[in-house]
Parts: C-alpha cells; structure tokens; sequence
C-alpha cells in the first residue's frame, strides 16, 4: 500500500494530526523533541460521497470505502542531513514513503516551545527542504562517482543518467526540490532509481489554532504557506490539529454541527485524506452487488482503489502483450 508520510520539525503537530487522521490516540504526543522515535502507521479510510446514491440502490448499508496509509515520522532539525538528532534514521523512513504531508506550525502557544523559539513558516519550510536537499545531494554525489568511470568507455546508459545527474545536482546545491527540475520520461524514469526524498510529491498542512479556522485569508502565516506551496504547484490545506483530535469522540453529525457553528463546512482532516489520496496519484472505481461469498450483508457497495495511472497499462500495451492488433478486435 502505497504511505504519505507526516514530516516536520518538532512540536509543530504532527502526531495530533497522526492521531486525528487515524481517528486514534494512541500516538505519544509530548511537549518535547524526538517523542516519536518510531514511525506511527495508520490504515485511514477515504472519505468519498460517491458511494452513498449506489448504496441505496442496491439497498445496503454495508459500504466499503478506499483507504490509504498515514506515517507519523519524527521532527527533523537542522543537521538531520548529517546525523544531527536521529536524522539518518529520520531520512530513512521518509525515504520510505511515496508522498509527503509537510505539518507547518501557524500558531502561537506559549506552552508548546518551538526549536528555533518563534513561529516563522517560511523558515520552517525551508529548513526542512534544506535538510532533505542536502541528503540528496549526498545521494546524487555519490551516484556521480559510480556512473562516470563508465561514462567515459562511451556506455550509452551511463551517459543518458549522467546527463540527468548534471540537471539535479546544480538545483539540489540550490537547495531546490529535485521535483521542480524539468525532465522528460526518460529522464524521470532514470531519476526514480535514485530514491531522491526532494523528487517525493509534497503536501503542506497548514496547522492553526481554532480561531483561524473560519477566517484563514486574514491570516499572515497562512498566506505564507499558500504562497509556497502555488510556488511549487503543490496543496496545502487549512487544519486544526489539536481540534480535530477534540472531536475523534464525536459521531460525525456531531463533529459537522461542532464544524459548521465554527463557520467552517468540512473537516480539515477530511480535506487531507482526499489530498494524499490524490497526490499519490490512486483513483477509485466502485462497484455495487451482491457478494460472492462470506458473511455479513448479501449486498454491499465498495471503492475499489486503482494504482497510479502511469502503472495502468494502456490498450495499446495490452493488445502488443496478448498479440493483438486493434483491428483484430
């Protein structure tokens, strides 16, 4: 199953939002760097309207939904790239997962001590980004020494990935995410090898307090974070963590009634479970009837989730597999 995975520096929110996301609280959460040593996981349920007008036409209430894996994974901070903290460990487990939810802190709490003692997004994002640049620079470095030896015999492959390590390093030296880098297919494809953490497709959570929620526009740190993530052409979303944490006790009339008398109309966790949904690139089908075997209701209605479309085979590529022609058909 394919994970988006929580990063962030410490004490930002990122294990509430684990623990409201997976609907949970069994996630330590402490006023402390490094309280989450080890990666959370979390199976989490795609919330989807869709599957509601089927469900009463084939007379079920047994309703399937898609689901997607959450990581909650511990701050990094300055120096992760080198070791600083547990930042090789750290690095690891991001570079395990397929996408990331970077959790920005956009509110003041006296009693919630921040790393570098002030609220500044644009700081904050950027020492992240710094960080996971530098591990893949290290990466890529590392790379260059391996291909160029066979680059210089005049072997074809190593030429065409040599080519593409010169298009990343001179941005990952900048500091850039190697996922701003124009490549073609080709290229992309060679890039892949690389497991590169800045090449990962990245959302950003915006993380407020309950007063902002209703009035997000009028917010400074917001604006911050929405100006950076059109930037790079990634979403960000409004939430509250600690709130949406509150209201896991809650059926979800109430959670929507608490919602609405905020002046807010859906929940932000909602709002991210269908953003990782969609950035990493899984779509659902669904499909309704009776089941085949088993117990429980004869009928149900379920989402099924399809793969990234890029690993969907075309029919062009499924009629060359079966010998076919498109005029044989």
């Amino acid at each position: 199953m394919l994970q988006a995975g929580f990063v962030g520096l410490p004490n930002v929110g990122k294990t509430t939002l684990f623990n409201a996301v997976t609907a949970q609280s069994s996630a330590l959460i402490a006023n402390y760097a490094f309280s989450t040593s080890k990666p959370n996981v979390g199976v989490v349920a795609v919330p989807d309207e869709r599957l509601a007008p089927p469900a009463k036409l084939v007379k079920t209430e047994k309703i399937v939904p898609a689901s997607v894996e959450f990581v909650d994974i511990a701050g990094l901070v300055r120096g992760s790239s080198q070791g600083e903290g547990l930042g090789n460990q750290f690095l690891h487990a991001i570079r395990e997962t397929d996408t990331m939810v970077q959790v920005v802190r956009c509110f003041e709490d006296e009693t919630v001590v921040h790393v570098d003692g002030s609220i500044n997004p644009r700081r904050d994002v950027e020492t992240i980004q710094i960080e996971l640049a530098l591990a893949d620079l290290a990466t890529i470095e590392r790379r260059r020494e391996r291909v160029q030896k066979t680059a210089k015999s005049g072997d074809k492959t190593a030429r065409a990935e040599l080519e593409v390590i010169d298009k990343l390093q001179p941005a990952l030296e900048e500091f850039q995410p190697a996922r701003n880098v124009s490549l073609n297919d080709e290229e992309r494809a060679i890039a892949r090898n690389y497991f590169l953490l800045t090449m990962k497709p990245t959302i950003y959570a915006a993380n407020v307090n309950e007063a902002t929620l209703n009035l997000p526009d009028e917010n400074e740190q917001v604006k911050a974070m929405r100006e950076i993530a059109a930037a790079e052409g990634s979403e960000c979303v409004i939430i509250c963590a600690q709130l949406e944490a509150d209201l896991v006790d809650l059926s979800p009339a109430e959670r929507l009634e608490y919602l609405e008398s905020l002046g807010v109309t859906s929940s932000g966790v909602d709002q991210l479970i269908k953003s990782a949904y969609r950035v990493l690139g899984l779509m659902s089908f669904l499909t309704g009837g009776e089941k085949r075997r088993g117990p429980g209701p004869s009928h149900r209605v379920r989402a099924r989730r399809m793969p990234p479309a890029q690993f969907i085979p075309t029919l062009r590529e499924v009629l060359s597999a079966r010998k076919l022609s498109a005029t044989t058909i």
